[in-house]
């Protein structure tokens, strides 16, 4: 496999449309919203879980791109695994926890890529993945809209009863009518190397970050689909320059007057020319 031997920065623009696109569970399910500019939020983590979802539909939980966070898992057990594989018991007392730590990150997709907290159980240490992904933020503010539902049928003989026969279930459903999210990504060179993460990982990444809201379809999610992926390739590990330097050519115009409602509201911009592409990659030298 192919080693990663650049640092890359991207910046990746997605958007919402009619739909929720990260319930907040301490609010009652809000769309997450930054209470004091009205700025839209979606974590980190949401995003590490559709690429996760999206690799698992594509590799079908094959190894080595199986998924150790993953709906339903036992990590503990996954753990244990590592620490029964032959070559993991072979090795000396103090040299298990490295050895089952490398095989974690040989067979999981996202333990080397996001790295992972594996000291709960059986130990197989920590590791720091090579990608970190920032909160995504709307670059204006949104609504959070409330929107009252009705079912024509009802759970329970009971609750058939109360409402002698007439078998309705109301209930709340949240939206924002329009968002476009900016989220940031960083790609470490060295990490990579530390987790085995490949060429052949990255290609899969980036392939995960526009096609992950493809597969993720729901009622309650509306219309979201990624924009925009401009990727910056350094060139060497260490990197060229700052990344708050090289997101500051990336921007946004709004080019309709309004509440927007569209994509085509606005227009991203690189080096304040529109961007073209779906995915762009920009080599950063000097």
């Amino acid at each position: 496999m192919g080693k990663i031997t650049n640092r890359y920065d991207f910046v990746l623009y997605f958007d919402v449309k009619d739909g929720n696109p990260n319930g907040d569970p301490d609010a009652g399910n809000l769309p997450r919203i930054d209470a004091e500019n009205g700025e839209g939020i979606v974590t980190d983590v949401c995003l590490k879980r559709k690429v996760r979802n999206y690799v698992s539909m594509v590799m079908k939980h094959e190894r080595p791109y199986d998924i150790f966070v993953k709906e339903k898992a036992i990590l503990n057990q996954l753990i244990k695994e590592a620490h029964e594989d032959p070559e993991v018991k072979e090795k000396d007392k103090n040299k298990k926890t490295e050895a089952a730590r490398a095989w974690m990150c040989r067979n999981y997709f996202d333990i080397r890529t996001f790295g992972a907290v594996m000291s709960t159980g059986d130990n197989a240490g920590q590791v720091r993945g090579p990608i970190q992904l920032t909160f995504a933020r709307s670059v204006d503010p949104v609504v959070a809209l409330e929107h009252s539902i009705t079912r024509m049928a009802v759970a329970t003989e009971a609750e058939a009863e109360k409402q002698g026969g007439d078998n309705r279930t109301m209930g709340r459903k949240y939206t924002v009518p329009y968002g476009l999210y900016r989220a940031h990504g960083f790609i470490s060179a060295h990490l990579a190397e530390q987790t085995g993460f490949s060429q052949e990982d990255l290609d899969l990444f980036w392939k995960a970050l526009i096609d992950m809201f493809e597969h993720d379809r729901s009622a309650a999610r509306g219309l979201m689909s990624t924009r925009k992926l401009i990727v910056f390739k350094h060139g060497s590990a260490l990197g060229n320059k700052p990344a708050h330097e090289l997101f500051a050519r990336v921007e946004h115009r709004r080019t309709t007057e309004g509440p927007a409602r569209e994509f085509s509201d606005y227009q991203i911009l690189l080096d304040g020319e529109p961007v073209t592409e779906t995915f762009k990659i920009v080599e950063v030298t000097g």
